[in-house]
């Protein structure tokens, strides 16, 4: 078995925020992860690292409306799924799921993970969601996707050879078998799978056989990793990939959640990326300690912490971790309109609506603060935290007055609001801890909406539970993101910064 020289311990969550689903491969001493990213545009956010603990994102493969079209028809937490990311022969191979009307899988290929990526070629005979790559020694191609089932492709065109067959459907009785791995390792191609669901009986199990079609002998400490039923601080553990380092280490990248509250516990920041070393024994991965560990980790992604938390707009293109609902367009979303500006340009009417114009980044810690100076005098718009159509707070201004809306499921109601101050406009949003114990009631958070005057002080028109954007309340696979909308007219953001508060 290959040799497991590593620390033991490890920073987490490696990528904070929602990013799930994750998929890894090195190549030399570069290792590159590609994540899930639903109904935003652009799509898939790619990172890169030397040491799988510092993290940059380097770009998004699907970044040109002609590589991925999200329709408003498409309900939040549709779109993109669970990409699995390869290097062979040179090329950097992508395969994921478009789950929108007409999308089905696709194949996209690149020399520099950076980009540009190929149009996607379509994959129409591979079943189901989940689609994963591998090449035997004869240089054929298997691809493996959730149910779980198998079926040779020619990834280069799309075309599959042969029928479908069942390979594993892990632990007997075990709900969604899904995102399966399948790897040469020493003597055996190992399976690796997602089973139990990705809420908290999430869990990856591991089976073995001679030849990559099986059949396949199930690991017998299955699942080699789950936090269910535990007090874990970590929890939905799942959808794991593994991957082994340049010194002969091996680990294992996949994802979990932050519950915080009472009783069920509510996580806010989406299904985000951990890492946990792997040793081997008797032919077998054994997964190690899952830490969780803030202290230690790097911010932002790279060492230019001032560059990552404040945008400026200056530039002509948005930076990558930017993103948007369903597409992005430059009628409507521009640096160029406005110098130095983020220009947004009204088309659904409010946040509610699937075709809203809104730009924003991934909520990445627990506690953090957004801010944004805003010019609503030629419309209507505002800073939000949102969730989904159905789940969002946000604090909207006019040229006259400034309110603070919150959307829960069926409801929405105009919180608070005030006339707009004799002075620029700077729009904040705090996310905070909870200021007081409720115990198995509490919340895991509380969201303050309100207006910073120019010496920096902050005025709360609104304090609202956070438990309302979360998963366990809306549902769905996504977590919050922070950014700007326009519901009417034009509305120009001349800066944007994002402050971690977790110390």
């Amino acid at each position: 078995m290959p040799a497991s020289n590593h620390p033991l311990r490890a920073a987490n969550p490696i990528i904070p925020g929602f990013h799930p689903d994750p998929s890894i491969c090195r190549v030399g001493d570069d290792y590159y992860l590609a994540c899930s990213s639903f109904e935003y545009f652009p799509g898939i956010p790619i990172f890169h690292s030397r040491d799988l603990v510092h993290w940059t994102q380097i770009g998004n493969v699907l970044d040109r409306s002609e590589q991925l079209r999200l329709p408003a028809s498409m309900p939040s937490s549709g779109g993109i799924y669970a990409p699995t990311l390869r290097h062979h022969g040179g090329r950097f191979w992508l395969i994921v799921t478009n789950c929108a009307e007409g999308g089905g899988n696709l194949i996209v290929t690149a020399t520099d993970p950076a980009g540009p990526w190929s149009d996607p070629i379509p994959a129409p005979g591979v079943p189901g969601i989940d689609p994963d790559l591998a090449w035997d020694e004869d240089g054929t191609c298997w691809c493996t996707g959730a149910g779980i089932s198998q079926v040779r492709l020619d990834p280069a065109t799309g075309r599959t050879h042969g029928s479908s067959r069942q390979l594993w459907s892990g632990a007997p009785g075990a709900q969604a078998p899904e995102a399966p791995h399948l790897y040469r390792i020493g003597d055996y191609w190992y399976l690796l799978i997602a089973e139990g669901g990705t809420e908290r009986g999430h869990a990856v199990s591991i089976a073995r056989a001679r030849t990559p079609d099986g059949p396949f002998e199930p690991c017998p400490a299955n699942p080699v990793l789950t936090h269910r039923g535990t007090r874990h601080p970590v929890q939905n553990t799942g959808h794991g990939d593994l991957v082994q380092g340049p010194d002969g280490s091996w680990w294992l990248v996949f994802l979990g959640v932050r519950p915080r509250g009472g009783t069920p516990g509510w996580h806010v920041l989406g299904r985000e990326t951990f890492l946990a070393p792997v040793t081997w024994q008797d032919g077998w991965p054994v997964v190690g300690e899952v830490t969780l560990d803030l202290a230690a980790l790097p911010w932002p992604l790279d060492p230019a912490p001032a560059e990552e938390r404040r945008d400026d707009f200056e530039n002509a293109e948005l930076r990558p971790y930017w993103i948007s609902v369903r597409d992005r367009s430059a009628e409507h979303c521009t640096t160029k309109e406005r110098p130095g500006w983020l220009t947004l340009r009204a088309r659904g009417g409010s946040l509610d609506e699937p075709d809203v114009v809104f730009t924003g980044r991934r909520q990445q810690h627990l506690t953090c603060r957004a801010r944004t100076l805003i010019d609503p005098s030629e419309g209507r718009g505002g800073l939000a935290v949102r969730l989904d159509e159905r789940h969002h707070y946000a604090i909207e201004a006019t040229g006259t007055h400034v309110q603070v809306i919150a959307r829960v499921g069926d409801l929405r109601t105009v919180v608070a609001e005030q006339p707009v101050p004799a002075e620029p406009l700077v729009l904040a949003v705090t996310v905070s801890d909870p200021t007081s114990s409720r115990g198995p009631l509490a919340g895991p958070d509380v969201v303050s909406l309100g207006v910073e005057a120019s010496d920096g002080t902050f005025t709360s028109l609104a304090e609202l539970d956070g438990r309302y954007l979360s998963t366990e309340v809306a549902g769905g696979f996504t977590g919050r993101v922070l950014g700007m909308y326009a519901a009417r007219g034009a509305v120009h953001f001349d800066w944007f910064d994002y402050e971690p508060l977790d110390g």
